[in-house]
């Protein structure tokens, strides 16, 4: 299957998204609205779409474009898993031009999924740092 890429979604690929997003435990609180809002705030978004211009797999990042970027929602529609999808959709992010040459490229993901990002070249030895969060209040709308 050919597999387009998108920078910028359509109307039907954000309604897509968010039903992607339904299905899972870390995003299925997300709404439309705040869907909307969150790709409008993102520095890089990348999709891979079907012929039909159907998004099958979706990714995001946040970067200062020198130092720092952080990837986010890396998402594949689970009839597409398995099947290398998520391995060309982190190529073609790793390789955006907004990020090619980022100092350090990095994300965070289930113990599970270590091994899967590991393949891309991400490493769990980050001397020691600790993922912190401040959890605030839910997005307006979300």
């Amino acid at each position: 299957m050919q597999l387009g890429v998108r920078e910028a979604l359509s109307e039907a690929q954000i309604d897509r998204l968010v039903e992607l997003y339904a299905y899972e435990w870390w995003t299925r609180d997300r709404s439309r609205k705040a869907v909307v809002a969150m790709l409008a705030g993102s520095d890089v978004t990348l999709a891979l779409v079907d012929e039909a211009g159907e998004l099958i797999a979706f990714a995001r990042a946040l970067t200062d474009g020198v130092f720092k970027a952080m990837i986010f929602d890396v998402i594949v529609a689970p009839a597409h898993r398995g099947g290398g999808t998520g391995d060309h959709l982190m190529h073609r992010m790793l390789e955006h031009p907004r990020l090619r040459q980022v100092r350090h490229k990095e994300l965070y993901c289930l113990p599970e999924m270590v091994p899967f990002y590991a393949r891309q070249g991400f490493s769990t030895d980050n001397g020691g740092v600790v993922l912190m969060r401040q959890a605030g209040a839910p997005p307006k709308g979300a």
